[in-house]
């Protein structure tokens, strides 16, 4: 059979031993659909409309790991306690029995809190939490330019961060997920001590690009010492953040290379590499994007992302703005040439969960274009 001009998508990719049908990957959208922090029944069957039409990866939105100041919204799903287990448990097998394969996102948002949370998460918004949840003495809300917080996380806090991370990976491996992914972009905890304007540390942690990547790699560490070598690790990066869409940790493919290969080192087998825009260089002089330099330098597969699909970003869209289904001709061609592995797609996935189906059919023309109150719908 003749293969088309988007065949490329649909060929599979082996990653130690998880086994992908294909390149299409569903990107990690939170839209807080699981009240009380359990996801129910609804969450297991969305996962499963995507599977069932044929994406090859499911990267679940955020879960909160088992720490006191993860969390900044009560109605996303935690990855701690029986409930909330049981109802993973039930969404991996959904997935499974679809085809598909499934990896949880682990979460920590760090200095990111909101100053009122009720119920459950009442104790992340006050006391220690305060001292808990960022890197240095400087910190930046969402939304906000950073600002002077009380004190710096003590080694203690740190401690307590990686053995959560670690808790919630080996939660993972025993309820049959194919593997776990680290949200480590858009400002949240890991990105905190990446960045040297979150990150004013004077120990071990701080200083260097390198002893900025020094926590996370820490975390991947004590991870990969717990759930063994055969269990693939994903980690999302990002130059930029939710308070500042102009920030950048590196300047250069050489600043880059420093960050990525001490996480290589520390067990990383996937980058999620997280832009706005993918057809976007990440540097002047070659036109390859984020996901194209990071698998340059690390030699591991990596993911792009950002408005795949679509013709607008992310911002655009929650701002109101109408978005409309476009080829995707464009990053199919730079997979076909080989400067990443795998295409993330979120909206599109949100508003259509057959879009992989109409992709491979040739049935584009038939796609639902996006709108913001499809983040508001359990699709």
């Amino acid at each position: 059979m003749k293969r088309t001009d988007h065949d490329v998508l649909f060929d599979p990719l082996h990653i130690g031993p998880m086994q992908l049908r294909n390149r299409i990957v569903m990107s990690p959208m939170t839209r807080a659909f699981s009240p009380g922090g359990i996801p129910g029944e609804d969450v297991a069957s969305y996962y499963r409309r995507r599977a069932e039409a044929g994406v090859g990866l499911i990267v679940t939105e955020g879960t909160w790991v088992p720490h006191p100041g993860a969390a900044n919204e009560e109605n996303v799903p935690n990855f701690y306690g029986e409930e909330a287990l049981a109802g993973w448990k039930r969404v991996v097998d959904e997935v499974h029995s679809a085809g598909g394969c499934i990896v949880p996102q682990l979460w920590h948002v760090g200095l990111s809190l909101k100053r009122k949370i009720e119920g459950i998460f009442a104790e992340a918004a006050t006391g220690p939490a305060d001292r808990q949840v960022g890197p240095s003495g400087y910190g930046s809300a969402t939304g906000e330019r950073p600002r002077l917080i009380k004190e710096p996380m003590t080694q203690r806090d740190i401690d307590d961060v990686i053995d959560a991370f670690a808790t919630a990976a080996e939660s993972a491996k025993r309820l049959g997920f194919d593997g776990v992914a680290f949200h480590g972009a858009h400002g949240y905890l890991f990105d905190q001590f990446f960045w040297s304007e979150t990150n004013r540390r004077t120990d071990k942690y701080g200083g260097s690009i390198e002893r900025r990547t020094r926590f996370a790699c820490e975390v991947l560490q004590e991870c990969r010492r717990r759930v063994g070598t055969d269990f693939p690790f994903m980690f999302r990066m990002s130059q930029w953040k939710l308070q500042d869409y102009a920030a950048r940790i590196c300047t250069t493919p050489q600043e880059l290379e420093r960050l990525v290969l001490p996480l290589v080192e520390a067990g990383v087998d996937i980058f999620d590499c997280s832009q706005r825009r993918f057809w976007e260089a990440e540097f002047e002089g070659r036109d390859l994007n984020l996901a194209g330099w990071v698998k340059k330098i690390s030699g591991k597969p990596t993911m792009t992302v950002g408005s795949v699909g679509l013709d607008i970003d992310l911002t655009s869209s929650l701002k109101g703005d109408g978005s409309k289904s476009v080829s995707i001709d464009g990053v199919v061609e730079r997979l076909r040439r080989g400067e990443f592995d795998l295409i993330g797609v979120g909206r599109a996935l949100i508003s259509d969960p057959q879009w992989s189906t109409k992709i491979r059919t040739g049935a584009a023309q038939e796609m639902k274009a996006f709108d913001s109150q499809d983040l508001m719908t359990l699709w």
